[in-house]
């Protein structure tokens, strides 16, 4: 994240389309990031969510990829995506008790190439949405490396983040609980959703954006940069 506060996004993005090889990153990054000035809702997103086997991306792998597009206060659902990738080895009991994604399941899941072949294509242009980013952004960057050699930059707004944020100004003590995803849809009055999927979790994370930004004082002079990680 330092080096794209100093570089910018897309300085980083014209660095990495020079010696991207040719295919889907290489198409993903010859198309320019929206610009950090402009209002948010105008700003074409991406909600992503992973299902993984654990938080480590060299470690641990993607079990399931889902997103859906937010433009406009509206969230389109005929743009929802949702993939469970196939992966070689047993998944653990308490994988399975939390994503509800079995080993059988998993063995029919598409190759890790055609689910991010998929994001990369659907998250061109955009910027991408996310609570808690740090897996989204280590298991895609850890998964171009695998496919294509390199790690891309993606522009991101964390759910988590801006209520931190929120929360860090007021400069009280807080329950990092309060920060989960469940939590804060509780506390802007949303309704409770089945947690743990990857589709389910990429449209109540694009809800609870919508709902943060309608709380600020001037929602609709809110820009990306004002949430931009």
């Amino acid at each position: 994240m330092i080096f794209n506060n100093i570089f910018g996004y897309e300085a980083k993005r014209k660095r990495l389309l020079k010696r991207a090889p040719a295919g889907p990153l290489h198409d993903f990054l010859s198309v320019p990031f929206p610009d950090k000035k402009q209002l948010l809702i105008d700003t074409p997103i991406l909600s992503v969510d992973f299902e993984t086997t654990g938080l480590h991306a060299k470690n641990d792998k993607l079990l399931s990829v889902g997103f859906v597009d937010l433009f406009a206060n509206t969230i389109p659902l005929k743009s929802s995506y949702h993939q469970i990738v196939r992966s070689k080895g047993r998944l653990k009991s308490d994988n399975v008790t939390i994503h509800q994604i079995t080993d059988s399941q998993k063995d029919q899941g598409e190759p890790l190439r055609v689910a991010i072949e998929a994001l990369l294509k659907a998250l061109t242009g955009k910027v991408m949405l996310v609570h808690f980013a740090r897996i989204e952004r280590e298991f895609l960057q850890q998964a171009c490396i695998n496919l294509y050699g390199m790690a891309p930059v993606f522009p991101m707004i964390d759910t988590l983040m801006v209520a931190k944020k929120r929360l860090d100004n007021r400069d009280v003590a807080y329950d990092p609980s309060t920060l989960r995803l469940s939590a804060l849809r509780q506390q802007y009055n949303l309704p409770e959703h089945h947690a743990h999927n990857a589709l389910n979790d990429a449209i109540a994370t694009a809800e609870l954006l919508m709902a943060q930004v309608n709380a600020m004082a001037s929602p609709n002079k809110v820009t990306l940069s004002d949430l931009l990680l």
